[in-house]
């Protein structure tokens, strides 16, 4: 039997991410997952691709703030973890990829703490409830689904048979953080999850949408801060490109809402034709 073995959400974006023994499923992802983004002076996104220091901080639900942490100076700083902002003029657009979204700055002394550790000007932005970002209509189901700041999907899972065999090809093996999976199961076999169509854990159901394309982020030392050499996109791209994409993970869609807990079955109900 497949079973759920780990959940993560990774509540601002290219930041750390927190481990949980069970997790709300909500129209746009986990609860909290990437629900806070930091953007430069343009609103810009900003990625480990370009700045792999983010690593260095790490997220964690405290007294019920999400506190960040630095993991070289150990400063930190809480955040609310629903705010509720009455201040238009701390409404700004922001932008993921070719995605305009509308998002609140946090308060301008958050932005300043970030903006101190990476050397330049950054804002902390959070995506309100009533910011529905809509995903690619090649790729959804009904039309109507919204995603979260993640790169393009609410979901990623990845089986822990894809990572041992990815291992067993290396010769420093790397851990499952390089890959951010939002979920992670075992007793499966290699690269199963590639044709999943329909699924459920626990009592949700998903859809398996489209591979996960992989970049540079995945060669980030999540606890180095540093890019830590060419592996594992190197040894992938030996034997998971298709199409000139790295593909490595399966992206998902949600069909409805619920909680899903590590040890929860997972039940595979079709296959991509």
């Amino acid at each position: 039997m497949l079973e759920l073995s780990e959940i993560w959400v990774y509540p601002v974006k290219s930041l750390g991410g927190i481990s949980l023994q069970e997790a709300q499923v909500t129209d746009r992802g986990l609860e909290l997952d990437r629900r806070w983004l930091l953007v430069d002076d343009s609103g810009r996104f900003l990625s480990q691709r370009e700045y792999p220091e983010l690593a260095l901080f790490s997220p964690d639900i405290v007294d019920g703030f999400l506190r960040i942490t630095h993991r070289v100076s150990m400063e930190f700083v809480d955040i609310e973890l629903h705010p509720v902002f009455s201040d238009a003029n701390s409404k700004i657009e922001v932008t993921v990829w070719d995605d305009t979204i509308d998002a609140f700055e946090v308060s301008p002394n958050t932005s300043k703490w970030f903006s101190k550790f990476l050397g330049f000007s950054v804002r902390l932005v959070y995506m309100p409830e009533e910011s529905e970002r809509k995903l690619d209509p090649d790729y959804a189901i009904s039309g109507d689904e919204i995603n979260s700041f993640s790169d393009a999907y609410p979901f990623l899972i990845i089986g822990q048979a894809s990572l041992d065999d990815l291992n067993g090809r290396m010769e420093v093996r790397v851990p499952m953080n390089r890959f951010r999976p939002n979920f992670v199961f075992t007793n499966g076999e290699a690269f199963e999850e590639d044709n999943w169509r329909g699924f459920k854990i626990g009592n949700v159901s998903f859809v398996g949408v489209k591979p996960c394309d992989r970049c540079v982020m995945t060669t980030v030392d999540q606890e180095k801060g540093v890019i830590s050499g060419k592996d594992p996109l190197k040894t992938l791209a030996k034997y998971r490109n298709f199409g000139n994409k790295v593909l490595f993970g399966q992206n998902l869609i949600g069909l409805g809402v619920g909680t899903v807990k590590v040890g929860d079955s997972v039940r595979v109900l079709s296959f991509k034709k």
